[in-house]
């Protein structure tokens, strides 16, 4: 099998790499000249470097044409509003790209990576209050306060990947929830294995729901291989307090429990702080409204759908904190 990963120097495309060259699949991996390849960085007889990038059809076209599948994780995600307008560019028009592409060379699949967000949030106007509020695939997207631009994005890119499936191409999306994973602890998910580490007293109110990148991977891989088309699959291993979770992580790394929690309304002033702070350093804030917002909402996702259809089994939330403190802690 030859397979085409967009975004193969990220957490998820790294992952899924090293799953297809487990089984000796010859694996090429688009990146933009100049990414950091660390994740990626092992040497293998079938893994061939492409250079290139979903907003330039010509490079894509040229990667897209080699290969027999397509594994879909390239995306900005941002909470910051200068990144919006790349956001919306790379999210849903680089997507856009790849399903026309993919379409005009008769891709046997594409699978689609997507984000949680993807499926929208209800509003909390039309929720009954102290009700649990549990989301599955037949979630339909609605306008929302409570959704983020990041979301918006992705939804977006997944009206693309529909649409792609409706002119004959045949894919599949997953949905996961917050990837943990041994990736760099200063970007993505994986920073709050730092946070914890640097022993920051604070912590928030509301549920994690958490996948391990490694469990992303699998299903991407056994999807891809598999007869499934035209379907949304759900990703989550469980749901955890931020409280718990950053207990556990600090129990792993051996380092002090933060103690402090943020309500509403201090988050609701450190936001704002942040905001000041970064617009006069002109760095990323630690923190914005829509991050403070996620982080106090208590809603959960049923994965059944997945585990029925490819009879899978998630890793516990503490064998992925247990294994991701072990290898972060090797490094420094």
């Amino acid at each position: 099998m030859k397979v085409l990963i967009t975004g193969a120097t990220g957490l998820v495309g790294s992952a899924v790499a090293r799953r297809f060259l487990s089984e000796n699949h010859e694996v090429f991996a688009l990146t933009r000249p100049g990414a950091d390849r660390r994740l990626l960085a092992e040497e293998h007889p079938k893994l061939i470097w492409l250079e290139g990038d979903i907003l330039d059809i010509l490079s894509l076209e040229a990667a897209v044409g080699q290969v027999d599948y397509v594994v879909h994780t390239a995306a900005v995600v941002s909470f910051v509003p200068r990144d919006r307008k790349l956001m919306y560019k790379v999210n849903q028009e680089g997507t856009a790209n790849v399903v026309n592409v993919c379409l005009k060379y008769q891709t046997k699949k594409l699978v689609h990576v997507s984000s949680i967000a993807a499926i929208g949030r209800p509003d909390k106007r039309k929720q009954t209050a102290g009700q649990a509020v549990v989301l599955n695939e037949e979630q339909r997207w609605e306008d929302s306060p409570e959704n983020s631009e990041y979301a918006k994005t992705k939804h977006l890119a997944e009206l693309e990947v529909w649409r792609g499936i409706a002119e004959g191409l045949s894919g599949v999306i997953v949905n996961p929830t917050l990837i943990l994973g041994e990736g760099d602890w200063d970007k993505s998910s994986t920073q709050i294995f730092r946070y914890v580490y640097r022993e920051k007293p604070f912590y928030t109110e509301g549920i994690a729901n958490v996948v391990d990148v490694q469990d992303v991977a699998e299903i991407v891989f056994r999807l891809a291989v598999s007869d499934i088309s035209g379907e949304r699959y759900l990703l989550n291993a469980g749901s955890i307090s931020y409280h718990n979770l950053f207990n556990m992580i600090a129990d792993k790394m051996r380092r002090k429990r933060p103690s402090f929690k943020v309500g509403p309304g201090l988050a609701g002033v450190i936001w704002r702080v942040e905001a000041v702070r970064t617009w006069l350093l002109g760095t990323k804030p630690l923190i914005t409204k829509e991050t403070a917002q996620s982080a106090a909402r208590k809603i959960t996702y049923d994965n059944g759908k997945v585990m029925k259809a490819l009879d899978f089994q998630f890793q516990s939330v503490e064998q992925t904190v247990s294994r991701i403190s072990e290898s972060l802690l090797g490094r420094i």
